[in-house]
């Protein structure tokens, strides 16, 4: 059963309501709004793209960070994720939505005013976000780094987005919710879950805050979230884009309306459960991470038929598909989608998972996603849409040609290193000798690979080529028509009550009340989060405690605060997983209990340091105090960043009693009253850590943050006792 085309426009016929006709009404389409998200998403995607690449060259040239605290790679990669998840994909949704679901509705949006509320609050999220990251205010949690005021910004104006498409679908004249709405609906409700859960966190100071979770059941409710924030906002709003703009531009009806609805529940139910695949290996439950398996593989047969009715709906436009660059970016989108959704799957299997994890693998992974299905489809949107409402026809087919053979070609630069990186980095990590030693040091699986990361940035340079191409395109374009404002049409209003024929089918039922597929919506998405957090936070054997384990000192707590706010978790791990090669490397295994005062978890996602879960002793502090200061002194060929400003930055100890008090909140066991105390504890440690520097005739100032960040690094892992072959 095939869903007309004709479905995105307005219907020629009254509806049939078993009664006389309904007067044909006039209204007229806000493009208005729709021109505004999409000059942000082209601005954005230049800004994104920007800062990725100078993240990219970073990491094989330590002079890019210019030895300055905004400009590291810590700081500069979660501008990065955030200026292309948040900026350039959300303005691209924003830009859909906005055009598509009035003419799905046949509506004008709810409300003009909270169109420009959405729009303008949510720039100011991302400029204040940037600006916060680049000033080191972080969360320390991959993808949700910005810090609590903007948490609150963001669940203020995703309200208003809220209110402005049900707004708009309860006053539509379409009886028939089309397909693309129930994706924006699911995307809506989902993520302001995600966020509000992931979003819990204890103040202490004006921008700055400490997660409410802690260890593992911070680490589960971030990777529920980060990887449904990869589901629901990188991939259902998409999935509802490419249900409308690509039957539109294609001209065809999309191949199958049953397989649609089977798409759509049965993607939302399934990717909710599949987070923990982020931590297999690691001290999470093994419960929780046999659950993130089996649903992640379950997520194949979803995914897949959501990218087979895209690419069937070309069925019989292949020939047009080779002369439309529209087409031609939204093909390879849904194949890079196709893709994305087996790779996922596949490397949540243990034994996949055991050799990607932590390498670059899993960022040639992200990135097929992000800059083939997100990229291409927003590129193709973008197309179709400034034309339209601009009244005139694109500048130049052929320039839209050549973005995307740049963008094709910076694709596939972009991400085959990383693969080659990836399984490199995996086999000599592993590697061992005949005498049965490690056969490489950490370094020299880096140094390895610094081709492949030269490369990679060849290939984002082409993308980011194609992007300036694109930006030229639409500015001729634009210059050369003008914007229909209010766009006139007209439809014929919605009657009280639809006359049926016959028996209806379940889903037509749910397609004509949208609060009710809001509210089976959000059951379908809450149930695995439930079940997957509910037991690990109430049930205490699923999260042992161990004796030996102390909260931090003063001292440390700052050095901690200190790492996270230069970004340290975006190379360095802390998690040592059971493998003869990682125990051999780093020390025993992590255990659930080490982490029951880390707010937030610092276990990390990739390796382009060692892992540092067993740090504490190793060397002594004039090793890490020189290693800070330039690490090229200590490690010849290191690709991390200097930090000459912790030697001459202070420690912050106003806010000390602040955050013992936080955590006290948050249960850690500081004595009571010991706020008052902690400063004077920091002191007495800072002055041990000054002297054994002073052996080393390494003279440095009271309260130096340098001291501070030697304090965390010397205490990690030490609280039990490392077995290490």
């Amino acid at each position: 059963m095939n869903e007309n085309v004709s479905l995105a426009d307005s219907p020629s016929q009254p509806p049939d309501m078993g009664h006389k006709s309904l007067q044909v009404e006039q209204f007229s389409y806000d493009n208005k709004s729709v021109q505004l998200f999409a000059f942000a998403t082209i601005f954005w995607s230049v800004i994104g793209m920007l800062a990725g690449l100078l993240a990219a060259v970073e990491l094989y040239y330590p002079g890019a960070n210019l030895n300055l605290p905004a400009t590291t790679f810590g700081r500069v990669r979660p501008v990065h994720t955030n200026a292309v998840i948040f900026a350039f994909v959300g303005n691209g949704i924003f830009m859909g939505v906005y055009y598509s679901l009035q003419r799905l509705c046949k509506a004008r949006m709810f409300s003009d005013k909270l169109s420009r509320i959405h729009f303008w609050g949510w720039q100011t999220i991302i400029v204040v976000g940037a600006v916060s990251l680049l000033a080191g205010y972080t969360s320390g949690k991959e993808y949700a780094e910005l810090e609590w005021p903007v948490d609150i910004a963001i669940t203020f104006i995703w309200v208003i987005f809220g209110i402005n498409i049900f707004g708009t679908i309860l006053k539509r004249r379409e009886s028939h919710l089309y397909v693309a709405i129930w994706f924006y609906i699911a995307t809506w409700v989902t993520v302001a879950m995600l966020h509000i859960v992931n979003s819990f966190e204890r103040p202490f100071s004006w921008f700055k805050s400490y997660s409410w979770y802690a260890g593992v059941q911070d680490a589960l409710v971030q990777w529920w979230y980060g990887h449904n924030a990869v589901a629901f906002f990188l991939t259902t709003p998409y999935l509802g884009l490419m249900y409308y703009f690509l039957p539109k531009a294609a001209n065809r009806p999309v191949y199958s309306y049953r397989l649609s609805i089977i798409h759509f529940w049965s993607l939302i139910f399934i990717y909710i459960w599949a987070g923990p695949h982020h931590l297999l290996y690691t001290a999470l439950p093994d419960w929780a991470q046999s659950l993130g398996v089996v649903f992640s593989v379950m997520l194949i047969a979803p995914s897949w038929g959501g990218m087979l009715n895209g690419l069937f709906t070309l069925r019989g436009a292949w020939d047009k598909v080779r002369e439309d660059p529209i087409l031609k970016f939204m093909v390879v989108a849904v194949t890079c989608y196709g893709m994305a959704t087996l790779e996922g799957p596949m490397l949540s299997l243990k034994s996949v998972n055991a050799i990607s994890h932590f390498t670059d693998w899993t960022i040639a992974h992200v990135h097929i996603g992000a800059l083939g299905w997100n990229g291409f489809l927003t590129f193709g949107v973008l197309y179709w849409i400034l034309p339209r409402i601009y009244n005139t026809p694109l500048y130049s087919k052929k320039l839209a040609g050549t973005h995307f053979w740049f963008g094709t070609i910076g694709i596939v630069l972009y991400a085959v290193p990383l693969y080659w990186a990836g399984f490199t980095q995996s086999m000599m990590w592993k590697s061992f000798t005949e005498e049965g030693q490690l056969k490489y040091q950490f370094l020299e699986t880096v140094t390895q690979i610094i081709p492949l990361y030269i490369t990679r940035s060849i290939g984002g340079t082409l993308y980011l080529s194609g992007v300036l191409i694109m930006v030229y395109n639409l500015y001729k374009t634009v210059k050369a028509g003008h914007l229909v404002k209010d766009e006139a049409t007209s439809a014929y209003p919605l009657p009280k009550a639809i006359t049926t024929h016959g028996k209806e089918h379940w889903h037509r039922w749910i397609e004509r009340r949208p609060v009710q597929m809001l509210v089976l919506s959000l059951v379908a998405v809450a149930i695995g989060g439930i079940l997957e957090m509910v037991p690990t936070f109430l049930i205490k054997s699923n999260i042992p405690t161990i004796a030996a384990v102390k909260p931090y000192t003063p001292l440390e707590l700052q050095g901690r605060d200190i790492y996270i706010r230069e970004g340290c978790y975006n190379c360095h791990s802390q998690m040592i997983r059971p493998f003869r090669d990682e125990v051999a490397r780093y020390g025993d295994y992590s255990k659930a209990g080490e982490f029951v005062y880390d707010h937030p978890f610092q276990w990390g996602s990739k390796r382009t340091g060692p892992d540092l879960a067993r740090e504490g002793g190793k060397y002594p502090d004039s090793w890490h105090y020189n290693h800070m200061m330039d690490p090229r002194i200590m490690s010849p060929g290191s690709i991390m960043p200097n930090y000459p400003w912790l030697l001459s930055n202070e420690i912050d100890t106003a806010s000390t009693a602040a955050k013992i008090r936080a955590m006290q909140s948050l249960g850690v066991p500081y004595r009571s009253g010991y706020d008052a105390l902690a400063n004077t504890d920091l002191q007495t440690q800072a002055r041990g850590i000054r002297e054994q520097l002073a052996k080393d005739k390494i003279k440095t100032a009271p309260n130096a943050e340098i001291l501070a960040v030697i304090a965390y690094l010397q205490r990690l892992g030490t609280d039990i006792k490392s077995v290490k072959p």
